[in-house]
């Protein structure tokens, strides 16, 4: 199955596991990019802000997306 990334998931999860150092880090970007979850029900269940967790996925998406596609 594709996402809206134009990538498989399986792709995608591989690529966060490969190039994700922190593992809070990878679990915040598969549930945004993966499980579509959004922003305010993250930052809850990491107990983080909002902006945290967009400065997270922010930080690392574009470069996810790319080396998914490879």
């Amino acid at each position: 199955m594709k996402t809206g990334y134009g990538v498989p998931l399986s792709a995608l999860s591989t690529a966060i596991d490969e190039y994700v150092p922190h593992e809070r880090n990878r679990n915040i970007l598969k549930r945004k990019l993966i499980d579509d979850i959004t922003f305010e029900k993250i930052a809850e269940e990491y107990e983080l802000s909002v902006r945290q967790v967009k400065y997270i996925v922010y930080d690392y998406k574009e470069f996810i997306i790319q080396m998914a596609k490879r």
